[in-house]
């Protein structure tokens, strides 16, 4: 790996590598793809340094929270992906899936036992540090985790930042000389490595590969819940690609003047593939680059915080660029550095201060969590949202601002606000339960943002929104009548 790719690494356990190992480890949990994967990139780079062949370990848990037929399949979907794509080079592909819950257990400990070292994915969110903490106090190996998140390591900034604004600011200081750092496209190309004859058979009766032959695995047989039914996406890398290709072929050009419009398509479609990793923000980054026959030199000297202006590429891959780095990254910035990330605690003084005092605000209606989630309230706009959700796993991402204020509106506190957006958004997105995903349930409350006027009952001076008024901005007619059943 490159010299200055290593501020991407970190040594989670003091142990060194033990060049007698019969193969290097690569723990796949958050970077599900074989492509554009600094994790992947770095365990070919030790690979290769021991003389060793490569082991790549992509498991799926059914004890996590939340786990669905929903999550369960987009995964399995770019499992399948990987295994096409590993077939093809000389790795040995261990693909897992939890029949039962702590099935798991023992895995990575067997595995570290033949093992010369593992690297894993550094994952700021969820349960991943929590999973990783904990397997690192039992592994007589050296574990490894690498930053594959986005375009800026997350080691570089010192500090969690206020706004979307600082933090851009911040960007545009230390961005550019990371930006010619890419993964490779394929760390695997090219590349000689030896082949490992097969794993030990202790470890593989005991944990069975999920893709043995032709069988594939059944979702409906396992321990999770079955009532959140498949989304409207499929999953894996292949479908991620195709939907990037689609976008920058025709979304993109339109994406200033119709990305708020939930009747015209113009959205990228990306986000829950970015989240479950089969697609990196990189990718998506160099394909933009390509179609703006972008060069370094076009990066603007000025370094003032602008939305426009500082990438030289068109307005609309500049919002799109927007979105996709500082907003989506400014996530992750917090989440790296604050353990409290989705606490209610963790809101700015002035937002935590100001709803405190229209907590005992009256609200009516008042609605729980079996209405909002059922999308039994009186405003059909919001039904329309929410059913989009259940169904879908998805919220256009304009509405879905409007989705959680009115969430703030209708629930007896703010607290339960926020209890009630996590958990649908946790529990039914694609997209959830990811640093980005926090940042804009948080943003509902005030988090990046700032006091605004007139102080109005119940959101004090946090920001305020109607589906009224949002209705008068969008054309939202059709999105009712196809959701609004």
């Amino acid at each position: 790996m490159e010299t200055g790719a290593d501020v991407r690494i970190r040594r989670v356990n003091e142990a060194g590598p033990d060049p007698g190992g019969a193969f290097v480890l690569y723990w796949m949990i958050a970077y599900r793809r074989g492509a554009f994967n600094f994790a992947l990139q770095r365990a070919v780079h030790w690979a290769q340094e021991l003389g060793k062949p490569l082991v790549v370990l992509e498991a799926l848990r059914c004890g996590y929270r939340w786990a669905s037929d929903r999550l369960h399949r987009f995964i399995l979907e770019g499992m399948a992906d990987n295994a096409r794509h590993f077939a093809g080079h000389p790795v040995t592909y261990y693909p897992y899936v939890e029949p039962r819950h702590d099935a798991d257990k023992g895995l990575l400990e067997a595995l570290a036992a033949k093992a010369c070292l593992i690297v894993t994915d550094d994952f700021p969110a969820f349960f991943l540090p929590r999973m990783v903490a904990a397997a690192s106090q039992k592994l007589a190996v050296r574990l490894e985790q690498v930053d594959s998140n986005g375009l800026l390591p997350m080691g570089v900034p010192d500090r969690v930042f206020p706004t979307a604004y600082a933090f851009r600011r911040f960007l545009q200081k230390a961005l550019p000389e990371h930006l010619l750092d890419l993964p490779a496209p394929d760390p695997l190309e090219g590349v000689g490595l030896k082949r490992l004859k097969a794993l030990p058979r202790s470890i593989t009766e005991k944990w069975p590969t999920a893709f043995p032959g032709k069988d594939r695995v059944r979702v409906c047989e396992l321990p999770i819940d079955h009532t959140v039914g498949p989304g409207a996406e499929k999953g894996g890398g292949v479908e991620g690609r195709r939907k990037l290709r689609r976008f920058l072929d025709g979304g993109l050009s339109h994406y200033t003047e119709k990305r708020n419009e939930p009747e015209q398509g113009a959205t990228s479609g990306l986000s829950a593939y970015l989240h479950f990793g089969h697609l990196s923000a990189h990718e998506v980054w160099h394909g933009i680059a390509l179609k703006e026959n972008w060069s370094v030199h076009d990066l603007s000297e000025r370094t003032a915080g602008s939305r426009s202006g500082w990438w030289g590429m068109s307005p609309p891959a500049e919002a799109f660029l927007d979105q996709l780095v500082t907003w989506r990254e400014l996530g992750v910035n917090f989440c790296s550095r604050r353990q409290d990330y989705d606490r209610y605690e963790s809101l700015p003084a002035w937002a935590l201060e100001t709803l405190s005092r229209h907590e005992t605000d009256e609200r009516v209606p008042c609605y729980d969590l079996e209405e909002l989630e059922g999308a039994r309230t009186h405003d059909p706009l919001w039904n329309a949202a929410q059913t989009q959700l259940v169904r879908e796993g998805r919220i256009h991402n304009y509405l879905r601002m409007l989705w959680g204020k009115k969430i703030l509106q209708w629930s007896p506190t703010p607290r339960a606000a926020l209890e009630a957006m996590l958990t649908l958004n946790d529990k039914y997105a694609l997209d959830g339960r990811d640093p980005n995903s926090y940042s804009g349930i948080f943003w509902i409350l005030g988090r990046y943002d700032r006091p605004w006027g007139p102080e109005r009952p119940i959101f004090g001076k946090v920001r305020y929104m109607s589906s009224r008024n949002t209705a008068r901005k969008v054309r939202v007619g059709d999105y009712i009548k196809k959701y609004g059943g």
